[in-house]
């Protein structure tokens, strides 16, 4: 074996959603701040992301997070989140990925029956409370960036649709969420393609005709993600994250119902202290609470708190031949989708 590169990773999934750990391989990204690393990836060279996150060496039902050394003097570590699109300032589930191997894997002490780690993000600090018991990271909680509400109902002309209604919202990253009865579809698991395609024409549609961004963190801009919302037969929160360039977020998705609780909470329908389940999908659950009120730029929002468990399924490690043909990986849309223009 004569790899020119060789990257190791620990594999864990949030709930359902596989979140891939580098341990090693990767020494450091361009930029003085989780930001400036992340800008560098969608802005300058993509070329690591391309190399884990795409085929042969990646797939599309994944992430992969990089990990570094905090730019926060507050904070424990640093991460990125790479995805099939592009570098993303933050997720929920990949949160929980990274504090579970970072603790049950010895990278940082665990200590029972509580250790608290503090992420440094693109999108700011996340305090998360790891319970443990046993050497096992039974469940990881989320204090949240503050997230708020930027438009309730606004309406987009979307090609094919027509008028379709959506919520704008800030919950670590920007996302339009929506209501699939005006489809006539439920979230489940026989309408995912349905879902993915609608989302998809969604989110070209919102991005086309809102001026979205962030009010503090200028570089936040647009939104990353549509996410469908409803309610399950017993009113828990069901929600389906639709990831470009054609999948479903497997886990409830942490930064989405960040942004849902900040909806809730501008139109009344959530208060500080109240708590909800939110399911995925697949029936997986968060639990989801609005922690405290929060003023962000003059606009009303939350902290929003998200609990989940994880679990490491795998160790793994890829490198490149230098004879390969494809050093930086393929897509095909028969598994990733075929809504490439929304890639970065």
């Amino acid at each position: 074996m004569r790899w020119k590169k060789t990257i190791t990773m620990v594999e864990a999934h949030a709930e359902g959603e596989v979140g891939r750990i580098v341990t090693s391989g990767v020494i450091d990204i361009p930029g003085q701040t989780m930001l400036e690393k992340m800008n560098y990836i969608n802005e300058e060279d993509d070329s690591l992301r391309r190399f884990l996150v795409f085929e042969p060496r990646g797939y599309a039902q994944m992430s992969t997070n990089l990990i570094f050394e905090p730019t926060h003097q507050e904070a424990d570590i640093g991460f990125l989140i790479l995805q099939g699109d592009k570098a993303h300032a933050m997720s929920g589930s990949n949160s929980i990925c990274l504090v579970t191997v970072l603790l049950e894997t010895g990278k940082i002490e665990m200590l029972e029956p509580e250790t608290i780690v503090t992420l440094d993000t693109p999108a700011g600090l996340v305090r998360a409370v790891a319970s443990c018991k046993n050497g096992k990271c039974e469940r990881v909680t989320l204090d949240m960036t503050p997230s708020y509400a930027e438009q309730l109902d606004t309406i987009i002309e979307v090609e094919g649709l027509g008028e379709v209604k959506v919520d704008i919202a800030f919950g670590g990253i920007f996302y339009a969420l929506i209501d699939p009865i005006q489809f006539g579809l439920k979230i489940l698991p026989e309408n995912a393609r349905q879902l993915v395609d609608i989302g998809n024409s969604i989110h070209r549609a919102v991005n086309s005709q809102l001026n979205i961004r962030h009010p503090e963190l200028e570089d936040l801009k647009g939104i990353s993600y549509t996410m469908f919302v409803g309610h399950d037969s017993d009113g828990v929160m069901k929600g389906a994250t639709i990831l470009p360039p054609g999948r479903i977020d497997r886990s409830p998705c942490g930064t989405g119902n960040s942004a849902r609780l900040a909806v809730m909470e501008a139109r009344g329908e959530a208060k500080v202290g109240q708590s909800f389940l939110a399911r995925s999908i697949i029936d997986s659950e968060f639990k989801v609470e609005i922690l405290e009120k929060k003023t962000i730029a003059g606009k009303s929002g939350i902290i929003p708190r998200v609990s989940g468990r994880g679990w490491i399924h795998g160790v793994h490690q890829i490198g490149v031949d230098p004879s390969d043909p494809f050093p930086l990986g393929y897509k095909v849309a028969d598994c990733w989708g075929d809504a490439f223009d929304l890639l970065s």
